[in-house]
């Protein structure tokens, strides 16, 4: 874990001993642990295939008890295509397909709950960030670490994208307090037994919000890496168009009235940690 401020060379510098580590076998035998890697995928179909395979390669590298999830949600192209021609040659890939749209918080909740290992990854399916790179994350999960965050070294988009991104990102940071350099980096590792304790609602974009808010709140631990952010290569953002930024907007205050400010999510673990409490007792 490198401080905000690092300069470039820093960042390389990070991203190269870090392999380096994990060349050295930097996790030994009892050290390898499950992993469940999840896509959520929404016409990616040129790019999922190329995701999965790498990911597979990356996991093979790391662990021998890996599986790999792709979640389908609607895809109009032919992404489901590829993925049943994966699903025929690797036995570890998983596909849950849905003809009727999820929203994308929809399909990282089905994830998340599909996911059997002790450590949980994701990212998009449309190849915007390299899967190869969680071997980064890894070293960075020490054993009071619960959450590692990548955080986009540079942002692979068009300058309307970025603009847009950026004013996004200093309005979330401010209204939900996020502790987070970049709450927005879908590039993430997880212990899976942080999940049981918090409940996801959001079907949109804003689930990554609610995820990290609800985490931090509940105090666990978030350690930071930076990863590579790439130029989309096929499809287009299922987000970046002015409906659904305008939809994106009134979900966002919606939370926002929710975690913040009603602070719903602590009023229920509160009361689920008194139902234990008398259970204990009884």
């Amino acid at each position: 874990m490198i401080t905000h401020r690092a300069s470039r060379a820093d960042r390389l510098w990070y991203n190269q001993a870090a392999l380096c580590r994990m060349a050295k076998g930097f996790y030994s035998m009892d050290k390898r642990p499950g992993i469940s890697v999840f896509f959520p995928a929404c016409n990616d179909a040129g790019t999922i295939g190329s995701m999965v395979v790498a990911a597979i390669e990356t996991l093979e590298e790391i662990t021998d008890d890996y599986e790999v999830i792709v979640v389908e949600n609607g895809s109009t192209d032919y992404t489901v295509e590829v993925l049943e021609s994966l699903a025929k040659r690797y036995d570890r890939l998983r596909v849950y397909t849905h003809r009727q749209a999820l929203g994308y918080g929809g399909a990282l909740r089905v994830g998340f709950a599909k996911a059997t290992k002790e450590l949980i990854f994701y990212t998009d399916g449309d190849a915007q960030y390299d899967p190869r790179e969680l071997k980064l994350l890894l070293p960075a999960l020490r054993d009071d670490v619960d959450v590692v965050n990548g955080w986009k070294i540079d942002r692979g988009d068009p300058l309307h994208r970025i603009i847009i991104g950026r004013i996004y990102h200093h309005t979330v940071k401010l209204l939900f307090g996020f502790k987070l350099k970049d709450v927005d980096c879908d590039f993430r590792l997880i212990r899976r037994h942080v999940l049981d304790h918090i409940e996801l609602e959001s079907d949109s974009g804003t689930i990554c919000l609610e995820l990290v808010k609800k985490l931090q709140d509940a105090g666990f631990q978030f350690a930071e890496v930076p990863v590579h952010h790439y130029h989309r290569t096929y499809g287009k953002s299922q987000f970046f168009n002015f409906p659904r930024l305008w939809r994106t907007f009134v979900q966002l205050i919606g939370l926002w009235w929710k975690l913040v400010v009603r602070r719903e999510h602590m009023r229920k673990r509160n009361v689920r940690a008194r139902e234990d409490v008398e259970q204990t007792t009884r």
